[in-house]
């Protein structure tokens, strides 16, 4: 074979892998409650095209200072989701959350109502839009910092909605005094807490009503399974630790892993797999989980 002809090969054959890979949509999600429009991605497996089945569907949620896209642009790889989802024959979902809405329904700012945006709209219109299993036993929700805090919020106070929640270098503890953090950071940070939660010293307080680190009781009561890993270099390890302890203390089941890193990148790209391989297993055990 002369070398062009090895090149033109070797393209079409590229080319053919790619596009028998997993898809990408990227799909409008208004919000009546907040009267905006918002986006999110959703991935779906190579197989989906090719079955008839309803798919177990993973809501995966970004950063505190993030946005919807980020899963599928900042990992080192990029491919990342792509091939999770194609390993474990399940829809991956991305939704906004803007810039720390914390995922809670803010109780002075009613265009930041996330809460109430995730578990009714979003959800309804995954629902809606592919083939989904539309149960509490075909959904999963995992997420990075922020977003590690709204996947245990939300599945805590929405128990009917989602069989397991993870959090990956969670902020589990809303109030960012009780962060490895310098005083410029959290001046930094301080305004867009008190946008949603109001400032620091109230009572009642708003920000320990909306922490999960004071959750672990209802987590008990739920019977949620839970997975919950974080950075021994993160600044968030100490909420992530208190959690584990209560958790502990309560005698709660749930997978906590503390792992070499920080809060980056490098360690949720290391650190997903793990959430997938776990939420396998709980859909297999739940039975919904759609063959290669």
């Amino acid at each position: 074979m002369n070398p062009f002809r090895y090149l033109l090969f070797f393209s079409l054959l590229l080319a053919g892998a790619v596009s028998f890979g997993a898809k990408v949509d990227s799909l409008d999600i208004p919000s009546a409650v907040m009267q905006k429009n918002l986006r999110a991605a959703v991935v779906l497996p190579n197989s989906y095209a090719k079955s008839k089945a309803a798919y177990p569907v993973l809501y995966l949620l970004h950063g505190g200072g993030g946005r919807f896209s980020d899963w599928l642009s900042s990992t080192p790889d990029k491919m990342l989701l792509h091939n999770l989802a194609d390993q474990y024959n399940l829809i991956i979902v991305t939704p906004e959350g803007e810039n720390l809405s914390g995922y809670l329904d803010s109780p002075f700012q009613k265009d930041s109502q996330f809460e109430t945006y995730l578990t009714k709209e979003v959800l309804a219109k995954i629902d809606q839009t592919y083939r989904t299993i539309r149960d509490r036993k075909g959904r999963v929700i995992t997420g990075l910092s922020m977003g590690g805090h709204g996947a245990l919020y939300l599945a805590t106070r929405h128990p009917d909605l989602y069989c397991a929640a993870g959090s990956m270098s969670g902020a589990l503890d809303l109030n960012p005094t009780h962060w490895r953090i310098t005083p410029e950071f959290a001046k930094q940070i301080s305004p867009r807490f008190e946008r949603i939660l109001g400032p620091l010293g109230k009572t009642p307080d708003p920000y320990a009503d909306h922490s999960v680190v004071f959750m672990a009781d209802k987590m008990k009561a739920n019977g949620l399974k839970l997975i919950i890993d974080c950075g021994v270099d993160d600044f968030l390890i100490e909420p992530n630790r208190e959690l584990h302890r209560r958790l502990v203390y309560n005698q709660t089941p749930h997978d906590y892993t503390e792992h070499p890193g920080g809060h980056t990148w490098d360690y949720w790209e290391n650190s997903l797999p793990y959430h997938l391989l776990f939420f396998h297993k709980v859909l297999k055990t739940n039975g919904v989980t759609v063959a290669q």
